[in-house]
């Protein structure tokens, strides 16, 4: 498990291991000083059950003064196994996001005397409001009993998209049964104490699941996406020809304009000039001497995960660049998730959205795979843009020969970038 430590600057700056620099606690963020509002199957605070990952971060950007210590922490190898998971060590909480479409499907308070809540005009845990089970029947009211997991001596109450964790005395398991719990318990315990919640959990209601500690965590799923939502778009790439947009309809072929993407895509988020390719050296077709900058242009459309390039001197698309956006890589947070789906001119037909055959190429596909489909791309030449910027190593980069495709490799086997041209 990879973790990277947050100080007041981007959320992807400090890798794990690397000492990061002395800093100085700002006045008024004392630990577990903040209260946030509770919003049962919908969110804690600024943050709301099915966000991306990248509205996440830009509210953490936004009150740097709060969000003082973020920790982010993902599966190096096999970063679509594990949730990433975004920890605020000094409230208490963490977000845990979905690796595949990486928006939030749950939220844990994991330590209750951190961080006050407030629900309606109440407000329950932080240091001085302990959240008791007496305290959380009469803010919430009854509810139906609860689950007691043996093994872990826990009892868990459930409200729809809202649940608490009590640990139970060992003294009082008796009263308690494997599964389910006596009508009793657990208002008060035979010495008069009453159970002190150990985690809060914030999920999603629509699928009516339960979740709560250990294996209850994983029923937490990501909300669906409002009708009509462009967040997770399969992008359909046939090689050589054109980008297709499946729910929005879109067609941009290569040797299109400006005006053309303008009027698909509408205005892009960022526009800049091309610097000269690194690896042009490599290339026997033109050897002739490069300045540092060139007439080409980026259309950049961070929240399509794509950027578009465009000739200089025709003003004719010439290259796609698509990102997958891995923790891990550099470009971690630049952009959203490009879900496409990449296929040759040789498969006959339309692929329908939603059903990928093994022939395409996802975010998904390691490059043993891609090797499997396009062939081997020979040796690779190695991408890295420095330990001050590219905490992560370097990014092997591979190309085909009379193939329309480059693609930059993490040291994973995933892809981070897709490069995709006319041959």
């Amino acid at each position: 498990m990879q973790q990277l430590q947050h100080h007041q600057r981007s959320p992807m700056s400090t890798a794990a291991g690397a000492a990061a620099p002395p800093r100085r606690r700002c006045e008024g963020t004392a630990m577990g000083a903040i209260t946030l509002d509770l919003r049962p199957g919908l969110g804690i605070g600024p943050f709301t059950l099915g966000m991306p990952i990248c509205e996440a971060f830009a509210q953490i950007e936004h009150q740097p003064n709060i969000y003082d210590v973020v920790h982010v922490k993902y599966l190096d190898e096999e970063p679509l196994k594990l949730d990433i998971v975004i920890s605020f060590p000094d409230h208490g909480f963490h977000l845990r996001f979905d690796p595949w479409s990486q928006r939030l499907r749950l939220i844990e308070v994991y330590d209750v005397k951190r961080l006050q809540m407030r629900y309606a005009t109440s407000l329950i845990g932080g240091p001085s409001t302990p959240a008791t089970f007496v305290g959380v029947y009469a803010l919430f009211g009854p509810t139906f009993p609860g689950i007691y997991d043996k093994d872990r001596g826990i009892y868990t109450l459930f409200y729809p998209g809202l649940s608490f964790a009590f640990p139970i005395p060992r003294q009082y398991t008796n009263c308690c049964h494997d599964g389910e719990v006596s009508a009793e318990l657990p208002l008060e315990f035979p010495d008069g104490t009453t159970p002190v919640t150990c985690r809060v959990s914030v999920y999603d209601s629509s699928s009516d699941s339960k979740v709560g500690v250990g294996s209850l965590m994983d029923k937490a799923s990501v909300p669906p996406l409002p009708a009509g939502s462009l967040y997770m778009e399969e992008v359909h790439a046939k090689l050589g020809e054109e980008l297709w947009f499946t729910i929005g309809g879109q067609h941009i072929p290569f040797g299109a304009s400006p005006q053309d993407v303008w009027t698909e895509l509408g205005r892009p988020c960022g526009i800049h000039q091309k610097q000269v390719d690194q690896m042009v050296i490599h290339s026997a077709s033109d050897p002739r001497p490069r300045t540092t900058l060139c007439g080409d242009y980026f259309y950049n459309y961070f929240s399509r995960g794509l950027d578009i390039l465009f000739d200089g001197q025709t003003h004719k698309i010439k290259k796609f660049v698509l990102h997958t956006n891995f923790p891990g890589h550099s470009d971690f947070n630049s952009y959203m998730k490009c879900n496409f789906v990449i296929y040759d001119v040789d498969i006959e037909g339309t692929i329908r959205p939603g059903s990928t055959p093994k022939c395409c190429i996802t975010p998904s596909t390691k490059w043993e795979q891609v090797k499997e489909i396009l062939g081997d791309g020979g040796r690779a030449a190695i991408q890295t843009q420095g330990s001050m910027n590219n905490p992560f190593g370097s990014t092997l980069v591979y190309g085909y020969q009379n193939v329309a495709f480059e693609v930059q490799v993490m040291k994973n086997g995933y892809i981070a970038t897709v490069t995709l041209f006319q041959s």
